[in-house]
């Protein structure tokens, strides 16, 4: 099993795309840590400086390109991966603008999800740097 560095912090406002996610991430041995949306992100006073974000689109109050340009306006600067159920060539340009590493379609079928968290955490790892 890789040596994994950091959390993956999974933000979706879906309680049964979260807790999925979370089986599925702790299955492969990933720590994870569960929000609902970027206001309970927010409003986590110990974000961890290692890790890496799994970041769905389409949330009320704030999407997930927003919510990690907040973040980056904040100085957080974990690698990012976005979830989409409509991946539009614009979406894509405005994920890579933000910062994300990946875009990753729903559903998760072909291992690109597993990959990206695998590049990012080892991106997000001391020494390397977590610049996307």
């Amino acid at each position: 099993m890789p040596k994994h560095t950091g959390p993956v912090l999974v933000v979706d406002d879906d309680a049964a795309v979260r807790h999925s996610l979370q089986f599925i991430l702790e299955l492969e041995g990933y720590a994870v840590r569960l929000y609902a949306d970027g206001a309970d992100l927010f409003g986590d006073a110990a974000l961890p400086s290692a890790g890496c974000l799994l970041v769905d689109y389409c949330m009320p109050g704030m999407d997930g390109v927003q919510l990690v340009g907040r973040l980056r306006d904040r100085a957080v600067d974990l690698p990012a991966i976005l979830i989409t159920g409509c991946p539009t060539d614009d979406l894509q340009r405005r994920a890579k603008a933000a910062g994300f590493r990946r875009v990753v379609d729903k559903p998760f079928e072909d291992g690109s999800l597993l990959d990206g968290i695998h590049e990012a955490l080892a991106a997000s790892s001391p020494g390397r740097g977590a610049r996307p």
